[in-house]
């Protein structure tokens, strides 16, 4: 004779990941803080916090990107400078700052993509701004401190 088992409300814990990813992240929470390891859906867990490493990685280089595109299109159409511009560029100088003061050890990372990211921004203020690529220097023409000081801007 069968007993009958009720229908449990709640997935077991490892699948709960894909089913209820905020009550996963709940009882996550909770069995670290009640040092309950064991019990732990390790591998989930795992993926997020590199995941979570990542998207710091990415918003970082995000605005480094609109940052740079914004510096070069301030210093190659003076002409064309407007409040906008430098609303973007004191915006994203914020958000960087603030990034790396939460999370001093990006500051290395930031300095390893600077050069990359500075080819990226020249490509997008040529297409923004309609002057040839060749025209932005090759190489960027400003220090990582100078882009993150709040009160330098670029000469024309």
């Amino acid at each position: 004779m069968a007993i009958f088992q009720p229908r449990s409300e709640t997935p077991p814990f490892s699948s709960l990941y894909d089913q209820d990813f905020y009550l996963w992240l709940e009882k996550t929470v909770n069995l670290l803080r009640t040092e309950n390891f064991l019990e732990l859906d390790r591998d989930h867990l795992i993926e997020e916090l590199e995941t979570m490493g990542r998207s710091e990685k990415r918003v970082i280089e995000s605005n480094l990107r609109v940052l740079l595109m914004h510096l070069l299109k301030y210093q190659y159409q003076p002409e064309r400078r407007s409040n906008s511009w430098l609303s973007t560029i004191i915006e994203h100088r914020i958000r960087i700052n603030k990034d790396l003061k939460a999370s001093p050890s990006l500051k290395g990372y930031f300095e390893q993509i600077f050069d990359e990211t500075y080819q990226d921004a020249r490509i997008l203020a040529s297409v923004e701004t309609g002057l040839p690529l060749g025209v932005f220097s090759l190489t960027c023409p400003l220090t990582s401190e100078q882009v993150l000081d709040r009160d330098f801007l670029p000469e024309s």
